[in-house]
């Protein structure tokens, strides 16, 4: 007796209709993927494109941006450029269309329904390096991080963290206590917190001192 198995209900959204019957013939027969009806929603949106345009990201992003669902894209020349649009249109998963095989396939949308990525080793790397020179060339010279917290903001917490008054932060810094008193004012009300101790303990869960 075979264990059940958790579908996930698909949507295949392509821009020609031989795309889109060429990967609805890959998926047919997999057990793990339901493909949605008409008057179904889907769990997991699956894009096809040959590539990734300026209109074709608008495309993506309205797939995503219509029910909110997760978009895996299956496209035929991606240049690691574009990634990082494609990525901000909702798109969590990658696939060449050359590497699209079904169980590649099923893989990709799996990952994507629970909330994950798949993309290949040499565009996350391009990603990632795309991070870093952003932080390096546009937000550190105007003493910001991804974090979206100044340094002073930064060293302001983390005093606090340590356990230090408005006066011993202020004088630490070289600051005047109005100015440690506004900077945690603006902190609170920022991160939606009530006070100073909520605030810390927000940056430390996060990583941010």
């Amino acid at each position: 007796m075979h264990a059940l198995i958790d579908t996930i209900r698909i949507r295949v959204h392509a821009r020609d209709s031989i795309s889109e019957a060429g990967i609805l013939a890959q998926l047919r027969h997999q057990p793990e993927v339901d493909l949605a009806g008409p008057d179904t929603q889907e769990t997991v949106a699956l894009a096809v494109l040959d590539q990734a345009d300026d209109e074709a990201v608008q495309w993506l992003r309205s797939l995503h941006r219509a029910d909110g669902v997760p978009v895996v894209l299956v496209i035929g020349q991606l240049d690691p450029r574009t990634l990082v649009p494609v990525v901000e249109s909702g798109v969590c998963g990658v696939l060449r269309r050359a590497e699209a095989t079904p169980e590649r396939l099923v893989r990709a949308v799996r990952a994507a329904a629970e909330g994950n990525g798949d993309l290949p080793q040499e565009l996350v790397r391009h990603l990632l390096d795309h991070v870093s020179q952003l932080g390096q060339y546009l937000l550190r010279p105007r003493g910001l991080s991804f974090a979206g917290l100044t340094a002073r903001e930064r060293d302001v917490l983390q005093l606090v963290a340590d356990g230090l008054s408005t006066r011993e932060v202020a004088n630490q810094l070289s600051y005047s206590e109005r100015t440690i008193k506004t900077i945690i004012q603006d902190l609170t009300t920022r991160l939606h917190m009530r006070n100073r101790t909520q605030a810390v303990a927000y940056a430390v869960r996060n990583g941010w001192i």
